[in-house]
């Protein structure tokens, strides 16, 4: 007794090409409607505009026991004639720049440190700080942390500018 067996024939030259080609667009289909994280789900998209992680991760920075200020003397200058006009608002996020893709950003920090503070400390500290805040907050992976340390306030010199303010009054 034999049985009816048809052999199968494996596809060769054009035929192959255009097979592989419809099963690398399937799985590629496939790939792009999986979700790709907290962000994208079978439900939807959420998307994070770069300044609600720059906001973030500036109050964060703020927290950490030694920092005095955020943003360089220009950006500090700024603010401080922002804050003076009414109805204006100074840039909460000052100092903070963020590179941000789907899922993964990357932050710039730049503060001023209170003398007396161990930079490397301070430095450590806002670094935990961002990456919990940010990922918490936005589910986005924070890959680095960049501090820049722009300059370190002196105790006097919140006394210098009272004291030439008291002489301004005295005169």
């Amino acid at each position: 007794m034999s049985q009816n067996v048809s052999p199968v024939v494996k596809p060769t030259g054009e035929e192959a090409e255009r097979q592989a080609k419809r099963e690398a667009a399937q799985q590629h289909e496939q790939q792009e409607t999986r979700p790709t994280g907290p962000l994208h789900t079978d439900h939807g998209k959420t998307t994070i505009e770069d300044r609600v992680v720059q906001k973030i991760a500036s109050i964060a920075a703020r927290e950490v026991p030694g920092v005095y200020a955020m943003g360089n003397a220009a950006r500090r200058t700024f603010n401080s004639i922002a804050e003076r006009i009414p109805g204006a608002s100074a840039n909460t996020a000052g100092g903070v720049n963020v590179e941000k893709g789907e899922q993964q950003a990357a932050i710039d920090v730049t503060i001023v440190v209170e003398y007396g503070f161990s930079i490397v400390e301070v430095s450590q500290d806002i670094r935990a700080n961002i990456i919990s805040a940010v990922e918490r907050a936005t589910g986005l992976e924070v890959i680095e942390v960049n501090v820049d340390v722009s300059d370190v306030h002196l105790p006097e010199d919140d006394d210098d500018t009272s004291s030439d303010s008291g002489r301004d009054e005295l005169k």
